[in-house]
């Protein structure tokens, strides 16, 4: 695991020394996703620059080396990621004559990019990654990333200058730099908790979507770089049509045996490593089953990690201490307390870069700073949810727009109550009507999706006037032509939420503390697999995971997991009213909402009133907003 930089600019715009020291510059700022090993490599006559930063994970030797020069001479390669089966790759690629210097599965996707190309290279890997590959006789670079999304990678083009990196960072670390806010990624922000790709807090800097790549050439007629147009390499769309067209047509008992199968294999694979290996375990569903599949097929007791929270209503710890003493596991248990939690918030703006507002970002820095102690690598359960229908949403939802399509003649009466808004002279009533106005007037199950899975409304909080991007990023439309409501949000999450939210949290901090995290439950055949299935395999009465659930229950008795869902969340609302008040009324202050004029203060102040009053428990846009001005605090 590692963090990755560089630039391709106009030929002249800089000596090679020069070159050498900005790509280190940007390179360096990654240092904690790369405490082991630094690099660079540039040339001067092409004005291209590479820089990496490396965890050492697997071929812990030199040889790991990067940026990596292919054997032929013609690539070279920057890479952050893992590939499971590179040993299987190497083995093809001996066959076809190549010579190895190492052991490395850099230097095996070095080669096969090499050897095959890189359309023909893509398909075979089976891993996470970003990577950045130059063709030094076409000149060309070209940015790829996985499937679906757990490796970031970021591009911003400033005049005549392309720039990327792991993290926004190295980007900023670079002297053409930018720094200009985007009004369409702020809303997007507000309204969803995170920023969604391609989208960036910066206007020209953009993030690479999931499965997709963009290349780069200088045009050197033109003296102007040509960027193309991003492309996708792997479509979840395409596995979603190709799932509806081969269904799995097994019983339900055969698909827990598939399936049984695919996450035991997905999960040794990621065992693989030249460094010592762990797991989180939060007592939930996709943890146990990757921490009962890890024990299966270790010959020692895995190392297992979980925090606890002194209240109760938050508290997983019993759960995960029950399974590991069922299964076997080494386990640490640390039980945080709110001070605790709370010295992690200053630190957040540095982590991630952008506001970025999922609460469950401090539990996560949390476990992932006590496994670090221990071990370099932590296999997760993240996935399971979009992949098995584990959201309650999923379930709300449905039966809200079930009694929406009850309600007779809905259209005229959301005509009636928009009418009784305008013309009411009470404020809450205005309100109220509005809102239900604009329920009973959905077209669509997915617009109801998008109207209700939303923080702010971008047009009631931001000041500015600004596009509002959501519905062409996919949100409040069906995905795939999936008719079936569930699907159809499962897939969008799929597509948004856990590339942009879930995983995005979870590498940014786990890498603050330079470690690695995998996650089995994303290996992509079993992705395929899931979008095979009949809806009736994941979903039972209220109650999603009905495969996962069931093939758990071979590793473990049933009374150890069958309880509601419970998320990991912390009472940020109480901390609102009670320690974090002075920090969040001045950062909610009138003076510094009206600094940069951005947001409506009146009404993020009556909101803030509220909340603090106990009329109303506004903590997660009030969050939103907390974050985006801590972020603004911290780098303008």
């Amino acid at each position: 695991m590692c963090g990755i930089a560089g630039f391709l600019t106009s030929p002249g715009n800089f000596s090679a020394d020069t070159l050498s020291q900005i790509v280190a510059t940007m390179t360096n700022t990654q240092i904690h996703r790369g405490p082991d090993d630094e690099g660079t490599w540039c040339d001067a006559a092409a004005a291209i620059a590479l820089g990496h930063r490396r965890l050492s994970i697997l071929d812990l030797s030199e040889q790991g080396h990067q940026p990596i020069l292919s054997s032929c001479g013609r690539l070279v390669l920057v890479y952050n990621g893992e590939i499971y089966n590179f040993h299987e790759l190497r083995k093809e690629l001996e066959q076809a004559g190549r010579k190895f210097r190492g052991h490395s599965d850099t230097e095996v996707l070095c080669e096969a990019i090499s050897c095959w190309g890189l359309n023909e290279t893509l398909p075979k890997l089976r891993g996470m990654f970003a990577f950045a590959v130059w063709n030094r006789m076409e000149r060309q670079l070209t940015l790829v990333r996985d499937r679906v999304g757990i490796k970031p990678l970021y591009f911003g083009q400033f005049g005549r200058t392309l720039m990327f990196g792991s993290e926004l960072k190295a980007l900023r670390a670079h002297p053409y730099f930018e720094a200009e806010v985007d009004p369409a990624a702020v809303g997007l922000q507000l309204r969803h908790n995170y920023i969604p790709a391609p989208y960036s807090i910066y206007k020209n800097v953009q993030k690479l979507p999931a499965g997709c790549l963009v290349q780069i050439q200088f045009d050197e007629d033109e003296r102007q770089l040509n960027v193309s147009e991003i492309q996708p390499w792997w479509s979840l769309t395409d596995v979603i049509e190709q799932g509806r067209s081969h269904p799995f047509r097994g019983s339900f008992d055969e698909a827990i045996d598939e399936f049984d199968r695919l996450a035991k294999e997905s999960v040794a694979l990621r065992m693989l490593a030249d460094v010592k290996v762990g797991a989180f375990l939060s007592g939930g569903l996709d943890s146990s089953l990757v921490v009962a599949l890890m024990q299966e097929q270790s010959s020692r007791p895995v190392r297992t990690f979980t925090i606890g929270f002194t209240e109760f209503e938050y508290d997983e710890a019993p759960y995960a201490r029950r399974i590991s003493e069922h299964l076997g596991t080494e386990h640490t248990e640390l039980c945080v307390m709110p001070s605790e939690a709370q010295s992690v918030i200053p630190k957040l703006q540095q982590m991630y870069d952008e506001p970025f507002s999922d609460m469950s970002h401090i539990p996560t820095y949390l476990v992932s700073r006590l496994a670090r102690r221990d071990v370099t690598v932590s296999l997760s359960g993240d996935g399971g949810d979009e992949l098995f229908g584990g959201y309650n949403r999923y379930f709300h939802l449905a039966n809200i727009w079930n009694q929406l399509n009850r309600v007779p003649g809905r259209h005229s009466l959301a005509s009636a109550l928009r009418w009784y808004a305008g013309n009411s002279p009470l404020r809450f009533k205005k309100a109220s009507c509005g809102h239900y106005a604009d329920l009973l007037d959905t077209a669509s199950a997915d617009q109801l999706y998008a109207k209700l899975h939303r923080h702010w409304l971008p047009s009631e909080v931001l000041n500015v006037d600004c596009l509002e991007p959501s519905s062409q990023l996919g949100f409040g439309k069906a995905i795939a032509g999936l008719e079936d409501p569930q699907l159809s949000w499962m897939a969008l999450d799929t597509l948004t939420y856990l590339p942009e939210d879930i995983l995005t949290k979870v590498d940014r901090a786990s890498m603050a503390v330079s470690l690695e995290v995998r996650v089995p439950l994303l290996d992509h055949n079993v992705v395929e697999f899931a979008w095979s299935l009949p809806k009736e395999y994941r979903f039972e009465p209220n109650q999603g995971k009905k495969l996962l659930r069931n093939t758990l229950g071979r590793h473990l008795p049933l009374s150890y997991f069958d309880r509601p869902k419970v998320g990991f969340g912390i009472p940020i609302g109480e901390w609102l009213r009670g320690s974090l008040y002075d920090w969040a009324e001045d950062l909610l202050s009138e003076e510094r909402l009206n600094a940069h004029g951005m947001l409506r203060t009146d009404v993020i102040r009556q909101r803030w009133e509220d909340h603090v009053a106990g009329k109303t428990n506004w903590q997660y846009p009030l969050w939103d907003v907390l974050m985006f001005q801590a972020w603004l605090v911290e780098n303008h």
